[in-house]
C-alpha cells in the first residue's frame, strides 16, 4: 500500500509539472509600445491695423503692432474730430479659439475728459485659419467748449482668446 501511495503521489506531481509546462507553452507575453504626439498649434495674433475713417486734417499716426500688442497714436484737432482704427486678429493655428474676455479701459483720471472712445467686438468664435476684425474709434468730444489742459488719454486693453 505504501508503494501505491508513492506511485500516486509521483504521478500527481508529474501531472502538475506537465500542466505547468503546457501552460507555459501556450502563454504569450504581449508588449505594446506607443508614442503620442501633439500636432496642434496655438497661434492667435494681430495681423493688421488700418485707419478706416479719419476727420479732415487729423493725423492717424502710424499704428504699430506685434503678434500680441497694438499701439495707436492719433492726433485730433477740434471737437467732433475722430479716427477709427480697424484691427485684424487671425487664428493662424490649428486649434479653434473662442473669445474669453475683452476689456478696454481709458485712463480717465490722468487723461483728457475731452477724448472719448468706442469699440466694436471681434468674433466670439474663431476657427483655425479664420480672421476677424474689430474697430476702436477715438473722438474729440463734440460738446467740448474749451481746449482742455490735459490733451492726451491712454487706452489699454485685453482681448483674450482661449481654446474652444
Amino acid at each position: 500500500m505504501g508503494n501505491t501511495k508513492n506511485i500516486i503521489i509521483a504521478t500527481l506531481i508529474a501531472i502538475i509539472l506537465l500542466m505547468a509546462v503546457g501552460y507555459s507553452a501556450f502563454a504569450t507575453q504581449l508588449t505594446i509600445n506607443g508614442t503620442a504626439q501633439i500636432i496642434g498649434e496655438w497661434n492667435v495674433k494681430i495681423t493688421n491695423i488700418q485707419i478706416q475713417n479719419i476727420s479732415e486734417g487729423c493725423n492717424g499716426g502710424t499704428p504699430e503692432y506685434t503678434n500680441t500688442t497694438a499701439t495707436l497714436n492719433g492726433e485730433l484737432i477740434k471737437p467732433g474730430d475722430s479716427i477709427t482704427y480697424e484691427i485684424t486678429i487671425q487664428n493662424a493655428g490649428t486649434i479653434d479659439a473662442k473669445l474669453s474676455k475683452i476689456k478696454l479701459t481709458a485712463d480717465d483720471i490722468n487723461g483728457s475728459p475731452a477724448l472719448k472712445y468706442t469699440n466694436t467686438e471681434p468674433a466670439t468664435n474663431l476657427a483655425a485659419g479664420e480672421q476677424t476684425t474689430f474697430t476702436i474709434t477715438v473722438q474729440y468730444d463734440a460738446d467740448t467748449t474749451e481746449v482742455p489742459e490735459i490733451k492726451t488719454k491712454t487706452i489699454t486693453g485685453i482681448i483674450e482668446y482661449v481654446q474652444k
